[in-house]
Formats: C-alpha cells, structure tokens, sequence
C-alpha cells in the first residue's frame, strides 16, 4: 500500500493507538499470526489456544468490520 487513508484503512482508537481497518488488511492478503482487531482472515496464523481465544472474544463483542 503506497499511501493509508484515515479512516478507510486506519484509525486511532480511544486509547490513541493506530489501527488497521480490515480493508487494509484485506489489502495487505494474509492473516499476519499478531491477533488484529479487524483481521478478516480469522486468524488463521495465530496459535493456539490464543486463536480460540480471539474468535470466542470476536462473537461475544461481535465482529466490527471497520
């Protein structure tokens, strides 16, 4: 990606912290194993049982596409 647009493929949360939109990580193409907020991969590259952990987490919060 040559140049992030905020708010389309970052943010800052409330913490100020940057975040990636999943279209960022759509565009990136593949899960990268750190636990993203917004991975639209499920992340497939996360270990156990950290993984299990997160999409339990993601269906109790429900998945913020952003």
């Amino acid at each position: 990606m040559s140049q992030w647009v905020e708010n389309e493929d970052y943010y800052y949360n409330e913490e100020g912290f940057f975040v990636f939109t999943s279209k960022a990580h759509l565009e990136r193409g593949y899960c990268c194993g750190r636990g993203c907020l917004h991975c639209p991969y499920d992340y497939e590259k996360v270990p156990e049982p950290r993984r299990s952990e997160l999409l339990d987490q993601r269906k109790i919060n429900g998945y913020k596409k952003k």
